[in-house]
């Protein structure tokens, strides 16, 4: 379906319209507030350039500027309770497989006064300018995506701004919470509403903080989640050990005593002809293809042996073992480096292929902003406050989900392959024919292999 529909288009979805209005409006008591609602949908959804309040109540035959103003601004109906009626009747429709994604998008401002907005980095414009920020956290498949939840970031400046606190509506209690931390109560919310909680995939905006890893770990979550090169670590191999007490002065604490690398040392250190080729989707120009390689370390630095020594007891002497992730690196061809790193507390058996197909899930979530904010105004509201905002951006995602219904599932195991699939399927049956491995190009070993073993003649 069409992401901006004309007027006679709009009166055909009028009935189903309804339905859908009364189904997540469920919550708002006032007939007259879902009536509202239903035509700030229809402004959404209605061809034109520009989706804030001013010009949807123009071009609609029955729309209200000032009613329009109150119902989004003023109104005390609850987001979160649409947000929740929307995802539960969604998600479930996205696909079993489906990974839960964190991510965070900006919204340019001029001026200080529009809520939450700051001096800070703006992903829209690619540099330091004032802006919002808000967080978000998605359900998305190789089939489809949906927004779950949003929540504005706070800056620090507006913590004691009293007087810009109070025209923007913030609630008492709400203040800078580092963006992690947001994620993580959106992640809260979202398995409280009812909904059975996925992979989390996450750029390194999230990944690179161990507190957030160590989060979803204690949450019982699994991850696929982008690091910088950087990050200190330890060999899988390695153990904390303390040498022998002489029996004079304190005696040696446990600790790691092996040395230290950088992610980027353990990725390029065994060559790139260790790496193998994998593909992740069928793009517009074809299969979507690169070099991966995976090993299993230990991540290292003061962070992670605090959280660990207060996992253990909160004692110096603490003898405990760094966890162990699996790491995922990418090496383009043309590249002379590592480009792409990400760690994963997925189970060792889990297959490079699954890994890679997991963590190359954020281009869904990119599409869903560039249609919402293209398609339905995602990034018009010209409000400014806490209230305004979040009843925009639950509006905008209850829009895309009555637009964008997610595909119907396949009705047979084989009718969902997609195009990249059966010719990865392909390549490694001519590899077994050939003798020559299709992901390194090298000629295979003579040893038997469940993958490359060439099929013997029928005799």
């Amino acid at each position: 379906m069409l992401v901006d529909v004309n007027l006679g288009e709009i009166e055909e979805l009028r009935p189903e319209l309804a339905v859908f209005v009364a189904e997540v409006f469920a919550s708002v008591v006032r007939k007259d507030t879902r009536g509202w609602g239903d035509c700030y949908l229809r402004g959404l959804m209605l061809d034109g350039r520009r989706k804030s309040i001013q010009p949807m109540a123009d071009r609609l035959p029955d729309g209200d500027m000032q009613s329009l103003q109150q119902f989004v601004n003023q109104s005390p109906w609850d987001h979160a309770a649409v947000l929740r009626a929307v995802a539960l009747k969604t998600v479930p429709t996205v696909d079993p497989e489906e990974v839960w994604v964190i991510d965070d998008v900006s919204f340019p401002k001029d001026g200080r006064m529009s809520v939450a907005v700051a001096r800070q980095w703006c992903g829209a414009l690619g540099k330091q300018s004032n802006c919002q920020v808000a967080v978000s956290l998605h359900a998305a498949s190789d089939r489809a995506s949906v927004p779950i939840s949003w929540r504005l970031f706070v800056p620090a400046g507006w913590d004691t701004d009293v007087e810009r606190r109070a025209r923007a509506g913030i609630p008492d209690g709400i203040g800078r919470r580092e963006k992690w931390r947001r994620a993580l109560g959106l992640i809260d919310e979202a398995i409280a509403w009812g909904l059975p909680p996925r992979t989390i995939v996450a750029d390194a905006g999230y990944g690179q903080n161990n507190l957030f890893r160590q989060a979803l770990i204690e949450r019982g979550l699994d991850f696929v989640v982008a690091v910088r090169a950087d990050e200190s670590v330890h060999p899988h191999e390695a153990v904390p050990v303390a040498p022998a007490w002489s029996g004079r002065g304190r005696r040696p604490v446990v600790r790691y005593r092996t040395s230290v690398s950088s992610l980027r040392t353990v990725a390029v250190e065994p060559g790139r002809r260790d790496y193998r080729r994998s593909t992740w989707r069928h793009g517009s120009k074809g299969p979507m293809r690169s070099r991966f390689r995976t090993a299993t370390v230990r991540p290292a630095g003061k962070q992670a042996r605090a959280h660990t020594i207060d996992r253990a007891g909160g004692s110096a002497a603490w003898g405990g073992v760094l966890p162990a992730f699996t790491l995922l690196t990418e090496w383009p061809v043309g590249q002379k480096a590592p480009t792409e790193y990400r760690l994963t507390n997925l189970p060792a058996a889990t297959t490079p292929r699954l890994l890679v197909r997991l963590a190359k899930m954020r281009w869904r979530i990119e599409h869903d902003y560039r249609e919402m904010k293209h398609g339905l105004g995602l990034d018009h509201f010209e409000g400014r406050t806490w209230r305004g905002w979040h009843h925009h951006v639950a509006l905008v995602t209850a829009a895309h989900a009555l637009l964008h219904p997610p595909p119907a599932p396949p009705q047979s195991p084989h009718a969902g392959l997609t195009l990249y699939q059966v010719l990865d399927a392909f390549q490694d049956l001519l590899s077994c024919w050939t003798g020559i491995c299709h992901t390194c190009e090298r000629p295979l070993p003579a040893r038997k292999s469940t993958r490359h073993t060439r099929p013997s003649t029928p005799t």
